[in-house]
């Protein structure tokens, strides 16, 4: 039997987005699900080609039922790793919205009851953020996104990282 593998959906948010695939290119067996918003924010980060390795699989969103968390049904699965989760994507998770990939994936990993790591990128009231041409400025998040995030925490089988460390060191259990 071979080793299970990682699940990693990227939604579109681009604050944190360059930590979160370093971590990933750090995972030996991972399996990439990109949203619609996920695949435009990695090229507009330019860091598209980094992820499209041999070792790494990828899935896009191409049809609203997300068919292809079905492959969370069959044991292939250790984890799932949301991030960065969007503001929207959390708020979904949260009031049990499944209307994307990422959300779809999510709802099916706690009905297959398989773990879940989500790095949202609301999770401080003000944060810095670097932009696609690499210019920084702050992100003011606001008490709705924060509240959600907060809601999240409580959920049975999730955790919320609030950092790469905390990344990594959640990692570290299915790697």
């Amino acid at each position: 039997m071979s080793e299970k593998r990682i699940a990693w959906a990227i939604t579109g948010g681009g604050h944190i987005l360059e930590e979160c695939v370093e971590e990933l290119l750090n995972c030996k067996r991972v399996d990439v699900f990109l949203s619609r918003a996920g695949e435009e924010v990695l090229r507009m980060y330019n860091l598209d080609a980094r992820i499209s390795v041999p070792k790494i699989r990828i899935y896009q969103e191409t049809k609203p039922s997300s068919p292809v968390v079905v492959r969370l049904f069959g044991g292939t699965y250790s984890v799932l790793v949301v991030a960065p989760a969007t503001s929207n994507s959390v708020a979904k998770f949260v009031y049990g919205i499944s209307d994307t990939l990422a959300t779809n994936l999510f709802a099916q990993s706690g009905k297959s009851r398989i773990p879940v790591i989500v790095y949202p990128t609301d999770l401080v009231p003000v944060a810095t953020s670097v932009g696609p041409r690499g210019e920084s400025f702050k992100v003011y998040p606001r008490p709705i996104d924060l509240e959600n995030t907060a809601k999240l925490r409580s959920f049975a089988g999730v955790t919320v990282v609030s950092d790469r460390k905390e990344l990594e060191h959640c990692l570290a259990a299915y790697a």
